[in-house]
């Protein structure tokens, strides 16, 4: 089937560790960022956990990889921006940036935090009622990272100099910038506010605009990258990565095998019908050879419109399950698709 050629390959961590020895955990996760960029990988992205035993501070542990990786791209997919001060932020996603060499390419969601009535006296004891969690912060934040200014003062005061603007300022960075999404709507409004746009193996059980109805994953996927290219200022050539959780088995023995069969197993009931309130759709993950996982790709209506991919990695697996894993993407899926590594 015709589609675009695969162009730039990612991957996608939890950056699981146990309460007991968190420092193994996020020394195992920065040796999985080390090991994209030796397999020639194009981007690695961290999920964002908050109260949980996944990264809860990509800021900190991104600038850590800066430092110990030269050329892979940094990403976050997503930061839930309800648990954040944008100007605060703002001035981090930068200093990651700087220290990156322009290499960050940080992914935002809007909304209430999960769990929001759990949290919010703790996040916001004074002001949980009256905060704007939705685009009007997002629209703060990009605004910041723009280099618009924050204050009306620039000068000196005594012998302090201070800027208008947030500082450092990373002039690629806005451009950088990706907005992840699972709605008709959020897709609609990406586009129309020039980021990049994020999908990943779950969307809201909707009606596309044309094509198969609200149970078709694909179909539904792909009206949410063509309503976003519809209205983004580059069109067509406006950056989409997709994010399915993909686990190639070619390199695997015996015991991974089974264990990742195992694990599909488990997560398949929810993708044969919407789940909760939202109703959402979720994508099977595809496990089994390359060549075998390559071929459910090609027929995938909505990966045929992207370029990029970020394959999610499984939460729960061992450091050297993911090796085999992203040695087989790099190796073997990855060419079978079109791609190439990077030098």
């Amino acid at each position: 089937m015709s589609g675009r050629r695969l162009k730039r390959l990612g991957f996608l961590t939890i950056g699981l560790f146990d309460e007991a020895d968190p420092g193994r955990g996020h020394e195992d996760t920065l040796r999985v960022l080390e090991l994209g960029e030796r397999l020639g990988f194009d981007s690695a992205w961290v999920r964002h956990r908050h109260l949980q035993y996944g990264i809860t501070s990509p800021v900190a542990v991104l600038a850590a990889a800066t430092q110990r990786t030269s050329r892979i791209e940094l990403g976050t997919a997503v930061t839930p921006l309800g648990w954040e001060n944008p100007l605060r932020l703002a001035e981090d996603w930068a200093t990651v940036d700087i220290l990156s060499g322009g290499r960050f390419n940080p992914g935002v969601s809007t909304g209430p935090p999960m769990h929001y009535e759990r949290v919010k006296d703790a996040l916001y004891p004074d002001t949980a009622e009256i905060e704007n969690l939705g685009h009007t912060r997002l629209r703060r934040l990009l605004s910041h990272i723009a280099g618009e200014p924050v204050t009306d003062f620039r000068g000196t005061e005594g012998i302090e100099s201070y800027s208008d603007r947030v500082q450092p300022h990373s002039p690629g960075l806005r451009r950088r910038m990706w907005y992840g999404s699972g709605s008709l709507r959020s897709a609609r409004w990406a586009g129309e506010n020039a980021l990049n746009l994020l999908t990943s193996s779950v969307v809201k059980a909707e009606k596309p605009d044309d094509g198969p109805g609200r149970e078709d994953f694909a179909a539904i996927q792909l009206s949410h990258i063509r309503a976003f290219r519809a209205t983004h200022p580059d069109g067509e050539a406006a950056r989409v990565s997709q994010g399915l959780v993909v686990v190639p088995t070619d390199s695997a023995d015996a015991a991974q095998r089974a264990k990742y069969a195992e694990y599909a197993s488990q997560r398949l009931p929810r993708t044969r019908q919407p789940q909760g309130p939202a109703r959402l759709l979720f994508a099977p993950d595809l496990v089994g050879p390359s060549e075998w996982i390559a071929e459910r790709l090609r027929a995938h209506a909505a990966f045929r419109e992207v370029e990029e991919v970020a394959f999610a990695l499984p939460f729960t697996f061992a450091p050297e399950d993911y090796e085999q894993i992203l040695t087989d993407i790099a190796g073997r899926l990855g060419p079978a698709l079109g791609w190439r590594p990077a030098a």
